[in-house]
Formats: structure tokens, sequence, C-alpha cells
């Protein structure tokens, strides 16, 4: 018995659990090549479709990513409320409150305590302490009470406010700068941490660098070069270890930062918004405030912020503090950014643009080694010698072969087992496979001897006896099979209808069957595929899979086809000649002289110049045999009348079954025939 030995180890994010492979990629390339006739196309779409291996494994696509992203999004916007970053600064400021008042209170119980300990020679000066307090004490719980309802209006007047509690001082410090670093961070993302604490001589250096700011985008708009060099020179440190290296790296960051506040602020009921706005305003002096309006201002004229800023509809109830609201709308603009890419790298086929970092923050590990393994696909199919490895990436001969043997598989996937191989015939030939029998020598046959029977022979005419004496009648040679050389024309009708009912792309898919069949079992045959529909053109090997059915000019011109077939097959000497004609409609087109005489309902002209060149094939041995892949009376009654001139045969069949007619049709046409 034989045991299988298997081995496992810990998963450690580097094992290969897809493994590409390049036939399998190719075949399932072919058939968007037949359909798209481009390589680039047909890439395109097996990145957005991904790939399936042969053990049924599923490389997701790009529309898989997409589709990934965009949960993603929907479950964020379904779980949150943007709102509710105004009710945090609502409790915020409560709790402020509260802390204070409650502040009041234990103030006032510690002072009125300390009075009751104090000695009588000392109580009195301990007694005027205490009635100041409670007289700031009061004014402080006046002033409390008539605060006013709106966040900015709170905020406002608790600037002006004098704490009692040092705890309920320190939350308002905290808030104030929370609010200001979010302000900050419309210009920088650096500078959100560093206005924390900040001296009043660094807010008037940061109002000093918006006033030269707002210069700089001026002299932009005006057509003058900003003053970049000096402003970093003097600002750059607000903008951390990576500074932007030229003013328009400066404005793309600004132009990040501001639209993610403005995307928040899109984002709430206008009610909230307004709330807010409030609130940021009023934590700035008259002149930041002023510079503040002029740079957003400026921005939007220089750098419109109409892709970045989106209103998103968050549907749920969790809440959100400001900072977790501005890091959900830089994550959100990221999606947007990344599905944007995603989006171009369908249209586009180039992966490039994409960024597998970026990939992997946003959707995890297994988006990006998704994407590296679409990316590695394009240099899969180079290495392997399919498509060329310039930026035009064509089929090479190999990858053309490679089609053709996948429409080969799949046509004889649906023949049965007695509708195909070489047919048994009892003619006999010279110069082909060797057949077991023998037979008597005849003048002019290949001296192929059977000395054993020619021997016998010579024994049984003279009698046993030595030397055996051999005359020419005794001689007896082997027989061989003789296979004749076949040459075939196959017409592809190109004109309009074969692309609209989807018909072009199965008899695309025959013809390249046909030619694999040929290069692998009759090699020494001859195939020419022509095209037709205003005109005729022979349509090399090489360009088959990239060919189209003609989308912008009318007619079906067989004459055309038939006078190129018959000039082309004319050249190949003994053999078998045949068309193979593959249509959906009548003629509607002949030549008139060079040029193409077009007329729908068909013209007399048109069929009779056609049934004389189905005339002329005829005494030229040309078969021609037709598959109709619609019955309509027209098309039937024409055919009809081709067939009886030319005594070829039709056949009506479909797209689903037009390589089984065909291909068995070209095998029997391919029987092997001998000589005299």
């Amino acid at each position: 018995m034989l045991y299988r030995t298997y081995r496992y180890s810990q998963w450690d994010g580097t094992q290969q659990i897809f493994e590409l492979d390049a036939d399998a990629l190719m075949d399932q390339l072919s058939d968007q090549v037949l359909e798209q006739g481009d390589v680039m196309r047909a890439l395109r779409e097996l990145f957005r479709q991904g790939f399936q291996s042969r053990d049924g494994q599923q490389l997701p696509g790009m529309k898989d990513l997409l589709e990934q992203l965009k949960n993603r999004r929907r479950q964020q916007l379904q779980q949150y409320n943007m709102d509710s970053v105004v009710d945090d600064l609502k409790e915020r400021l409560e709790d402020i409150i509260r802390t204070e008042r409650e502040g009041i209170q234990r103030r006032l119980e510690e002072a009125r305590q300390q009075v009751e300990d104090t000695d009588e020679d000392q109580r009195s000066e301990q007694e005027s302490l205490y009635k100041l307090l409670e007289q700031r004490a009061q004014r402080n719980r006046e002033k409390l009470d008539q605060l006013p309802e709106g966040v900015g209006g709170q905020v406002k007047e608790l600037m002006e406010y004098d704490f009692i509690d040092p705890e309920a001082q320190q939350k308002f410090q905290e808030l104030l700068d929370m609010l200001k670093s979010q302000m900050a961070q419309n210009l920088s993302q650096e500078m959100r941490d560093q206005i924390q604490g900040m001296t009043s001589e660094q807010m008037a250096a940061m109002r000093e660098m918006l006033k030269q700011l707002n210069q700089m985008m001026r002299d932009k708009m005006e057509g003058r070069e900003p003053d970049f060099d000096g402003f970093m020179q003097q600002f750059g440190p607000m903008f951390g270890d990576n500074p932007p290296q030229s003013f328009d790296e400066l404005m793309e960051r600004m132009q990040q930062q501001l639209s993610q506040m403005q995307s928040m602020m899109d984002s709430m009921s206008p009610e909230m918004r307004r709330e807010l706005e409030d609130a940021l305003d009023s934590v700035l002096d008259p002149e930041t405030r002023d510079q503040m309006a002029q740079f957003a201002s400026l921005m939007e004229q220089l750098m419109p912020m109409d892709e970045l800023r989106r209103q998103y509809p968050f549907l749920g109830d969790d809440s959100l503090t400001m900072e977790q609201a501005m890091e959900m709308m830089r994550h959100l603009q990221d999606l947007d950014q990344l599905e944007q890419a995603l989006q171009e790298a369908m249209r586009t086929g180039q992966l490039e643009n994409v960024d597998p970092e970026k990939l992997a923050e946003l959707l995890g590990e297994d988006a990006r080694r998704a994407w590296e393994e679409l990316d590695r696909m394009r240099q899969l199919l180079q290495d392997a010698g399919y498509i060329t490895a310039d930026d035009k990436m064509d089929l090479t001969a190999r990858g053309i072969r490679r089609i053709g043997q996948k429409a080969l598989r799949e046509v004889f996937a649906h023949l049965k087992k007695d509708r195909l191989g070489h047919h048994v015939t009892n003619i006999r030939g010279a110069n082909g496979d060797l057949l077991g029998d023998t037979k008597a020598y005849e003048f002019g046959d290949p001296f192929q001897l059977d000395l054993q029977a020619t021997v016998k022979n010579a024994i049984l005419r003279n009698g046993p006896g030595v030397p055996v004496r051999m005359s020419p009648q005794d001689f007896e040679i082997y027989r061989y099979e003789h296979m004749t050389r076949a040459a075939t024309a196959i017409l592809l009708d190109q004109s309009r209808s074969m692309g609209l009912f989807n018909n072009y792309q199965a008899a695309k898919k025959m013809t390249l069957a046909l030619l694999a069949l040929i290069r692998m079992q009759y090699p020494r045959d001859t195939i020419f595929v022509i095209g037709f529909s205003d005109y005729a053109r022979e349509i090399p090997e090489e360009d088959l899979a990239k060919s189209s059915w003609n989308a912008w000019v009318s007619g079906t011109n067989l004459h055309h086809a038939l006078m190129l077939s018959r000039k082309l097959l004319s050249k190949e000497k003994g053999g078998t000649k045949q068309i193979l004609l593959i249509t959906d409609g009548e003629p509607t087109a002949h030549l008139e002289g060079d040029r193409s005489f077009f007329a729908y309902p068909p013209s007399y002209r048109t069929e009779q110049e056609t049934l004389k060149e189905v005339k002329r094939c005829t005494q030229e041995d040309i078969v021609i045999n037709t598959f109709m892949l619609e019955n309509s009376y027209q098309l039937v009654n024409f055919i009809d009348r081709l067939t009886r001139i030319n005594k070829g045969r039709a056949f009506y069949t479909s797209a689903a079954n037009l390589g089984d007619y065909v291909l068995v049709d070209y095998v029997n046409n391919r029987r092997k025939r001998v000589t005299a």
C-alpha cells in the first residue's frame, strides 16, 4: 500500500496559496481575445473578472476588490453618526461646566471650614476673604447660568471666564487646543500636534505664515511666480520632517487637508454644521480667523475641491469625537481615491497607478496579494512567450497556436467518437504510411521490395533448389497509403449582422480550431482565411484572433470573396480544393470594376454576378460547402441555387454548433486518397 506524507507548518503570510499557470491563464484569456479582438482589452477584462485556476481556486479581480471597498465604506457609513461630533463637544462643555460648579461648591465648603477652624483673633480676616470668594463664586455661577445654548457661544464666553476650579480650567484648555489643532490641520497634518500649547509668539508666527501663504496664492493666480523657497526657509519646520518640495506639492497637501474638514462639514445636518463652525471660529482671534477665511477662499479658487470634498450619507448611531471624525474623513477619502485608481486601472489595464500599500492599509493583506498576482499575470504571459514584451503586447505565434489548440479542444469535446478519425478506404497509393500488405510489382511502382514474399514466389514457381532463380514476375512490393494535399479557403462573413448577432466570434473560433488541426495533423495542407463585407481581403493567420466584424460599412460581397478564393486556390497544384463559406445572409454587394456596388434588398445583378463566380469555381474543381447561421427564406433560396450549381453541400447550423459541423466536414473532405 502506498502512503502519502504531508508536512504542516505555521502560516506566516509568505506561503503561496494560489499558483498562477501560464497555460491556464492563456486558455482563459483566449475567449476574451476572440471576443475583444485585442490582447490589451482581453487583459483588462481578465484583470476585471479575476482568474480561476484549474483546481477551482478563484483569484479576485478588480471588480471583487471594488466590491470589497464599497462594502467597507458602506459599513462605516451605516455605523456612525457625523452629527455626534457636535454632541461630543456639547458633552465636553457640559462636563466642564459641571466640574466648575462642583469645584465652586467644593471651594466654598473648604473656605467655610477654614474659617471655622481659625482662632477667634484671626477669624474676622478669614471671614472677609470668604466673603470675597463667595462674591466671586456668585458672579461665576451667574455667568454659567447665562451661557448661550450654542456650542460656539459657550466656548467664546468661557474663553473670557475666570475659572475657579483648576480641573475645569484644564479640561477647557484641552478643548481649545483640540479645536485649534483641527483648524491647524487644514494647513498641515504636522501643525495639528504643534499648535497644542503654542505661545502667543508662536500663534503670531502661524498668522504670519497664513498671511504669506495667501500672498503666494494671489501671486500664482495673477501670473507671478510665488516665492516658495523664501516661504519654506522661514516656515519649513512647521511642516514636519517631510516638507513639500514645490509650491504645487504644498497646495496639493493643503487641498487634501482642507477637503477633509469640508467633507466632514458637508456630511452634517445644517444645524450641527453651524454649531461646529461657530465653535471653531470662536477659538481664533479675529486676525487669524480672517486669514484662515482668506486661505479657504483662495484655495477654492486656485484648486477647486469638487473631486475631493464629498457629502457622505452617514446613517448609523455610533458617536464620534472630532478627532475620530477627521480620521474617518481621511479614511473615506483614501477609499474614494483608491476606488478611482481601481476604476482607471479597469479602464486602461495599467496597474501601476494603484498603490499596493494603500490596498493593504484599507482592505487588508489579502487584497494586496491578489493585486500583486494580477500584476504578475502580464509578466507571466510574456515570460511564457504568449504575448510580446513591448507596449503593444500583441499575440506571438505561440500565443496564436495556443488559442487555436484551445478552440480545437472545445470543438472536439462536443463531437462523438464515430465522427472523427481517418476513414478506411480500399484504394492504395504511395508515399504514405506502410499498410502491412503487399501486391505484385507493376511497372512504375516504387520498388519497395518484400524480399520474403518475393523468394517464396520464386520457390513456388520453380520448386525447391539452390540457388533460387527469380524473375520480375516473382517481385512483390509493399503497399503504402497515399495522402493528397488539401487546399482550403475559409470565407468569413464580416458584415454587420455577424457582429450584431454574436456569430462572428464563433466563426473565428472555428477557424482557429481548423488551423490548429491542420498544423498538428496535416502540416502539408494549405489554408487561406478570407474575410468579406463590402470588400474581401485575406486575413493573415497572425491577425485572425484580433480580427473583427465591420461595424461601419454595409455589404456582404460574396462575389469578391469567391474571386479572391479562386485566385488563391488556383496556385495549389493537385489535391482537394474547397471553400468553406460561413455566412448569415444572402449577398448584398458585388464588384463593378474595382468598386463595390451595394443594394438592399439584394439586386438581381448581385445574385447573378455571384452565381457566375460560383460557376467559375465549379469549373476549376473547387467544392463550396456552405454553413448558414440563419434560415431566412432569401438566404436558403440563394444557397440552394449555389449548391445545385457547384454540387457542394449546405448546412443550416447555429453559432453554438458551428465548430462541430465545419470541423467534421473538413476531416471528411480530408479523406485519404490514392493514385492508381
